[in-house]
C-alpha cells in the first residue's frame, strides 16, 4: 500500500541476495522487464513494481501522477521491502523518478542505471516555458478534464492491440510484442480489450520543480550511475545535463536500439548492465 492505494509488484525470489528494483516507463508495465529479470534473478533479489496507474496497480482516485507522488511510492516500496539499500534500474519516466529518489535518499541507492532518461520533446518544453503560471493551470485543468472524460480505446482482439504496440516500437519482435501486449491489456465487458493504464497519465504537470532544483537533486547522488541510450532514440540534451551534475557517472550508447534498448538490442544491453553491476561493491 502507498498513499492508500494498492500497488502491485512482481518479486522474482532470492530474498537473501542484494535488492534490485526495476522501474518501467510511462504507459508501460512491470512485465516489460521479464527478460531482464529472468537473466538477473539468480544473483539478485529482483522486484519490479507497476507504477501507480499502470499495469495491475490501482489508478489514483485523484489522477495524481506527478513526480512527488511517484517518488513517495518508490520510498514506500523500499520501506516495505525492509529498508535495505537497493540497486535501481529504471527506464524513461521511471528514470526520472529514480534519479530524484537517489538525490533525496542518496545512501539508500547502491547503484543506479538510468535507461533513456529523456525530457519532454523540445517543442513541448519550449511552448510550456512561454506560458504564464495561470495559463499553465488553465491548460492542465482542461487536459485533465479531457483525459477523465475520454473513453479508453477498445481493440477487437489481442492481435489488434499488438499491432498498435508494434506501431509505437517497430523494433519489437512478434514474440516480444505479444508478451508485452498480453500483460498490458484487460478484457472489457463487451468482449473487447483496452490498455490497463489510466488515461490521466502523461499530462505535463502544472507545477513542478525548476530545472535548477532538479539539478540539485542530481548533484546529491553519490552512487555509481550508468546512463544507457539507444542511438536511434529521440535527441535530448538531458544526457549531457546528467553527466554535468552527477559526480560518479558513465554513459553508453547502444547501436541498433531506439527508446527501449532493453528490448531492441537485448544482448548488448545485458552485456553492459551486467558489467556495470559486477564492478565495485554493492
Amino acid at each position: 500500500m502507498s498513499q492508500r492505494s494498492r500497488l502491485h509488484y512482481v518479486d522474482w525470489g532470492n530474498p537473501d541476495a542484494p535488492l534490485l528494483i526495476l522501474m518501467h516507463g510511462n504507459k508501460d508495465h512491470c512485465r516489460s522487464w521479464d527478460w531482464v529479470a529472468e537473466r538477473l534473478c539468480r544473483d539478485w533479489h529482483v522486484v519490479a513494481p507497476d507504477l501507480r496507474g499502470h499495469g495491475d496497480s490501482d489508478w489514483s482516485a485523484e489522477g495524481r501522477y506527478d513526480f512527488s507522488s511517484n517518488v513517495y511510492d518508490l520510498a514506500q516500496l523500499v520501506f516495505e521491502l525492509g529498508g535495505q539499500q537497493a540497486v535501481i534500474m529504471a527506464h524513461s519516466m521511471g528514470s526520472h523518478i529514480a534519479l530524484r529518489y537517489a538525490g533525496i535518499f542518496p545512501h539508500n541507492v547502491a547503484k543506479l542505471i538510468a535507461v533513456e532518461a529523456v525530457g519532454a520533446p523540445r517543442e513541448m518544453e519550449a511552448e510550456f516555458k512561454k506560458l504564464s503560471p495561470a495559463m499553465r493551470y488553465h491548460n492542465w485543468i482542461a487536459a485533465r478534464r479531457n483525459a477523465v472524460s475520454k473513453p479508453p480505446r477498445i481493440y477487437a482482439s489481442v492481435e489488434d492491440a499488438q499491432r498498435r504496440m508494434q506501431s509505437e516500437n517497430s523494433w519489437l519482435t512478434d514474440n516480444q510484442a505479444r508478451h508485452l501486449t498480453i500483460h498490458g491489456i484487460r478484457r472489457t465487458e463487451d468482449g473487447g480489450y483496452c490498455w490497463k493504464f489510466d488515461n490521466c497519465l502523461g499530462l505535463w504537470p502544472a507545477v513542478d520543480h525548476t530545472s535548477e532544483e532538479v539539478f540539485a537533486f542530481w548533484r546529491n547522488i553519490i552512487c555509481p550511475t550508468l546512463l544507457v541510450y539507444g542511438t536511434a532514440s529521440w535527441q535530448t540534451d538531458m544526457a549531457s545535463q546528467l553527466e554535468d551534475h552527477i559526480s560518479d557517472v558513465c554513459r553508453i550508447d547502444i547501436e541498433g536500439a531506439g527508446h527501449w534498448p532493453q528490448h531492441d538490442n537485448f544482448d548488448r544491453f545485458m552485456q553492459e548492465v551486467e558489467g556495470f553491476l559486477r564492478t565495485g561493491p554493492v
